[in-house]
């Protein structure tokens, strides 16, 4: 059984305008220069407190708190019509009912997002069933720590050499590493091709399209390599086994 993991914002729906106006809302309300759309992007992924870590590092931790929670209610209304704000990036529905038929195919979401929030899109979008292991910011470490990655195979019973972690940004990619699991970049989210390829993708997409046989090809080179380790592990001829 093979397990996907897909990433959720600059993945699988491009949120960008949403998130800006919610940043931009969160720092105005408390009279604080709003950090630039790019500023904004590059922090897509983390959970809110790192993000706002990054983002405003001189102010108080009392006042990221409040940020924080100014964030969360200006995107909370523009939630109420996410439909303006959440647009699936072209041939991803197509290509994740595909995956989803496939018998020897999991799928799983790892996201920055709150579990409220991914939700709603699978209601949206008509995706219950589809989506077998959840993991959200709301229960585990900010990417790129691996937690979400090593409960989703935990949950799944996926091993390592089975798993491709599919993501727009170097948090995404960098999460997959540490778990010791198969990295997709997409080129179409937050992060740079060169970016992705530095935190170490296997792979870079720019279109959904690309998306199965770029799979395949992952796939292939965990075996090889999974196979290759196994091999260096058997005893030489002649060694005692105990």
């Amino acid at each position: 059984m093979k397990l996907l993991i897909f990433d959720c914002d600059g993945t699988i729906v491009d949120s960008q305008a949403g998130i800006v106006l919610s940043m931009n809302h969160a720092f105005r309300s408390l009279s604080l220069t709003p950090p630039t759309r790019a500023q904004t992007l590059s922090v897509v992924g983390l959970s809110l407190p790192e993000a706002f870590s990054v983002l405003a590092p001189h102010v108080d931790p009392d006042v990221r708190i409040m940020l924080a929670e100014r964030y969360k209610s200006a995107f909370r209304d523009l939630d109420r019509d996410p439909s303006d704000c959440e647009v699936l990036f072209p041939s991803c529905r197509d290509i994740i009912g595909r995956l989803a038929a496939h018998d020897d195919i999991v799928l799983g979401i790892a996201t920055g997002k709150s579990k409220r929030g991914v939700d709603r899109l699978i209601e949206r979008e008509g995706w219950h069933g589809h989506f077998i292991t959840i993991q959200t910011a709301d229960d585990h470490p900010s990417k790129p720590h691996p937690s979400m990655v090593l409960t989703a195979m935990v949950e799944t019973g996926a091993t390592p050499h089975e798993t491709i972690m599919i993501g727009d940004t170097t948090y995404d990619i960098e999460m997959a590493c540490a778990a010791k699991v198969g990295a997709l970049g997409v080129g179409w989210g937050y992060h740079s091709r060169e970016e992705l390829a530095e935190a170490g993708a296997h792979l870079i997409i720019d279109d959904y399209g690309e998306m199965p046989g770029a799979l395949d090809q992952i796939f292939e080179q965990l075996s090889s390599t999974h196979e290759q380790h196994r091999e260096r592990q058997r005893p030489g001829q002649g060694e005692e086994i105990f």
